[in-house]
Order: structure tokens, then sequence, then C-alpha cells
């Protein structure tokens, strides 16, 4: 096992994140997030619904219906991992359309390709308790 830990690794975390919200939060460039997951071997989960795939996954993403995003972000997190990628925990707020702002989290894994990463695992969830 080779111990190959990215000493970029908190760098690269903010730097996914801020790429990643410039693409998501504009509907016209959304799409374009495609090219981060991998056909086979990407996995999100969002708000407890878990897809495996870039296709199933942008046909989630592209299926929201809200037009406009409002985000702040609280803290992002990173941790190096012994593969040579990136675990990665968001704190926000979010506002959609007109809708109250609410707290969540994000979480990715990514993984290195080459000189590059892919999204490996993602998941999303609302910080709502009352459920």
């Amino acid at each position: 096992m080779s111990m190959a830990l990215n000493p970029q690794y908190d760098a690269i975390g903010k730097g996914f994140v801020q790429q990643y919200y410039t693409l998501f939060d504009d509907p016209a460039q959304r799409p374009n997030l495609a090219n981060m997951y991998n056909v086979e071997t990407s996995f999100m989960t969002f708000e407890g619904v878990q897809l495996q795939g870039a296709v199933k996954i942008m046909d989630k993403l592209n299926s929201l219906a809200f037009q406009k995003i409002g985000r702040l972000i609280t803290s992002v997190d990173s941790q190096p991992m012994f593969d040579g990628g990136v675990l990665i925990n968001v704190l926000g707020r979010l506002q959609t359309d007109d809708d109250q702002p609410h707290a969540y989290f994000q979480t990715f894994v990514l993984k290195p390709i080459g000189n590059s990463f892919y999204v490996e695992h993602d998941m999303f969830r609302l910080a709502l308790h009352d459920v």
C-alpha cells in the first residue's frame, strides 16, 4: 500500500468547492457538473436518495426545480486520503428561489485520476430536524 497523502489537500478542497458551486448555482452551467462524476463509480446520496453513475446523478440535478440559489459557505473541512484523494465536508446555508434559508451539509470524496480528480462520493442533506 503506497501512502501518498496529498499535502495540498486543504487548497484542493477549498478550490473544488468553489468550482463545484459556481457550476451548480448557475442553471445554465449546471450540466457541466457531469464532467466531475464518473459514468460508473460515482455515488450520490441526495436527501436520502442514493444514485450511482454520472447519468443518474445528472438526471437528479437537472430535475431540481429551483432557478435562483443563494448560498453561504460557513466552513470547508478537508482531510487527505491514503490513495491521494481528498475528503471534504461543507457546512453552509442555502436559499432556493424565495424559500426560507436552510443549513446544509455536503460531503465529497475526490478520487485521483491522472493529474485530476473526480467525485467518487457526494452526500447532500439539509439540516432539518423537524421532519
